[in-house]
């Protein structure tokens, strides 16, 4: 592929998966945060939850000197509290919002763009009224979001069976959701991650085709499911090319390239493909950081 990959893409990282240690919102946030800020191979950071107001403040200031696209991560959030967006408990859903209406609060104080979120697990029963219920949930989150400000909801799209167990789930599912959430926010879209593909029983031509209508947020990374017992195993974000995992630069190289066919990806595009990983054991963050920039480079060449 000829062209500067930064040039057809913004390269972003969740903050929070390469540095787990931050994940609830306390440890060496700033110090982490920093040393993304100063690596010129990235211009886009997801964050979570900043507990302590002087860090937040920090942090939003780092990141404007640095010129940084930002985005909030609600994930870690909502599955912290073991919440669910989809409850058939009208109280349950209700502490969801609310958790997401919090997040969305932070949102704004760090000036993040975009706040990511999941859903809640898949029903075993009634599946149908858990995405009518969940779009209800999704509607009101985003009428919340754009009372404030400009920022975009976005639904990742995670495992229905293997780890989280989620109503969305399969893309098709998602898509239908985002269909009926865009008749209040038209901005409202879609998060796909290449990690989460093998576990959804999906290519990277078939979820990004399904959903390209409505992708508005790109994550890249891998996933191990051969052995329960691996710390690796599930949704757990090991390095590309982790023994026994199902990404490395081929399966890369891949999403890249529909990426590029569906227009998510082009020259001069501002659309963000953030990694998401995580050591595993006793791995380094910064060498995994460091493998898995050389795994994009040898992908993007090799298209």
């Amino acid at each position: 592929m000829k062209g500067d990959l930064q040039y057809f893409m913004n390269v972003g990282i969740v903050h929070f998966m390469a540095f787990p240690e931050t994940i609830a919102g306390d440890g060496p946030i700033v110090e982490t945060v920093k040393k993304i800020a100063t690596d010129d191979f990235f211009s886009s950071i997801e964050i979570t939850r900043i507990n302590d107001q002087n860090q937040r403040q920090i942090v939003t200031q780092m990141l404007d000197s640095a010129g940084f696209k930002r985005g909030f991560g609600a994930q870690p959030i909502l599955l912290s509290h073991r919440a669910d967006l989809n409850s058939f408990d009208q109280e349950k859903r209700q502490q969801a919002i609310s958790l997401i209406k919090n997040a969305i609060d932070q949102a704004y104080e760090v000036k993040a763009e975009k706040l990511g979120l999941l859903s809640g697990p898949k029903p075993e029963t009634n599946e149908e009224k858990a995405l009518e219920l969940l779009s209800d949930s999704l509607k009101e989150i985003c009428r919340y979001a754009k009372s404030k400000g400009d920022l975009v909801i976005s639904l990742e799209t995670f495992d229905d069976d293997t780890d989280k167990k989620c109503l969305i789930g399969p893309n098709r599912l998602a898509v239908e959701v985002a269909k009926e959430v865009r008749k209040v926010d038209p901005t409202f879209g879609l998060m796909l991650d290449l990690s989460h593909l093998p576990m959804q029983r999906e290519s990277s031509r078939d979820a990004l085709y399904t959903a390209r209508d409505y992708i508005n947020h790109a994550h890249i990374g891998n996933c191990y499911i051969n052995n329960p017992s691996d710390p690796a195993y599930g949704d757990q974000h090991p390095r590309f090319g982790y023994p026994g995992s199902e990404c490395d630069t081929e399966e890369l190289t891949e999403y890249l390239k529909i990426l590029l066919e569906i227009g998510y990806i082009e020259e001069g595009s501002d659309n963000v493909v953030a990694f998401e990983v995580k050591p595993v054991g006793n791995e380094s963050s910064e060498v995994i950081i460091a493998q898995s920039k050389r795994t994009l480079v040898r992908a993007w060449n090799r298209l």
